[in-house]
């Protein structure tokens, strides 16, 4: 049985929809568990259905993390906050992972203070699963754990990456690529042609630099980039895919003939819409550290904490990746 703790009271519809997504978790599953901590009151008042207590276990905690808060002060003051209990879990080998869908920061510094990092790894990253018009997702990393990246740090995002995406999303060989401002090998700043060298000697199937235009046509599986540029184009991406649907709509009520036309069209416009789901894998993995750290979106609902649960964590765990990833690493030392 793996066991996970999720932190119920963390995120802005906490926590009603992540009671409601560990529920659906429990039941895509059957060897899952979830310490679920956070205030006993609230969880029990956030749904009218039984919680299996040989599936589904309340950990109170009454503390809570506050989105505002400053994430290192807020971690050693607040001992006893949901998201700090559901990390020592961890530690103490009551839990084999953490998700979260709070306060980033603090889930980063907390990661880092309570989990430790993998021998090797100086620098974990976010690692997020983009949504795509196929429907099988490309693994970017990193998404905003640091800015400043050196050309070893994103040689081991590259290691890292690889591992996940073959192991979690069942990619044979996975092609690995940096994300630049041209595919030719001399293109970039001093950070990303370092890096290219460092990741064509040691990464197999690299297939080297990649146009973020190109990042839809299946070029890769994992693409590779300091947090600052991966930050920005998550959320290109995700404004991006919000955006349009909304303006189709908008536009398609002006005009009856398009209106009735779209009814046609629902079907392929649900498809599209479906394949950009930002919800559709649930946030982001704080990968590289000794225990499992899962970051989901502030704003998830049921579906985004079911899928982080299903198709992220579970997998990760169930398929043993961090020990993998400890033996590429060695090998690449």
């Amino acid at each position: 049985m793996l066991r996970v703790a999720v932190d119920a009271m963390g995120g802005d519809y906490s926590p009603f929809e992540i009671v409601k997504g560990v529920i659906s978790a429990v039941n895509g599953s059957d060897d899952l568990e979830i310490l679920l901590v956070g205030s006993e009151e609230a969880i029990k008042n956030s749904t009218d259905r039984d919680l299996d207590p040989r599936r589904i276990k309340i950990i109170n905690a009454e503390e809570v993390i506050g989105n505002n808060e400053d994430p290192g002060l807020a971690i050693r003051s607040k001992k006893k906050s949901s998201m700090v209990t559901a990390m020592r879990l961890v530690r103490e080998g009551e839990a084999d992972a953490v998700i979260s869908a709070g306060n980033t920061g603090a889930l980063m510094a907390g990661g880092l203070l309570f989990l430790d990092r993998l021998s090797g790894i100086k620098r974990p990253a976010l690692l997020s699963v983009i949504p795509s018009f196929e429907g099988s997702g490309v693994v970017l990393l990193d998404i905003g754990a640091n800015m400043d990246a050196k050309p070893e740090h994103l040689l081991h995002y590259a290691l890292m990456g690889k591992i996940y995406a073959k192991e979690v999303l069942g990619r044979d060989n996975p092609r690995v690529a940096l994300l630049n401002v041209g595919i030719e090998e001399k293109k970039g700043n001093a950070q990303v042609k370092n890096a290219y060298q460092l990741i064509k000697d040691r990464v197999t199937n690299f297939v080297g630099n990649v146009e973020a235009k190109e990042i839809f046509q299946n070029t890769a599986d994992v693409l590779v980039c300091d947090g600052f540029v991966g930050n920005v184009m998550l959320k290109t991406i995700e404004g991006m895919a919000r955006d349009i649907f909304a303006y189709l709509r908008q536009e398609i009520k002006k005009d009856p003939k398009a209106y009735h036309a779209s009814e046609m069209l629902n079907p392929i416009f649900e498809k599209i819409r479906s394949s950009l789901d930002e919800s559709e894998y649930g946030g982001g993995l704080l990968i590289g550290l000794k225990g499992v750290c899962f970051k989901c979106h502030g704003a998830s609902k049921e579906k985004a904490i079911t899928q982080a649960l299903l198709k992220q964590v579970y997998p990760f765990l169930k398929k043993n990746t961090n020990k993998k990833i400890e033996e590429a690493l060695k090998q690449n030392t």
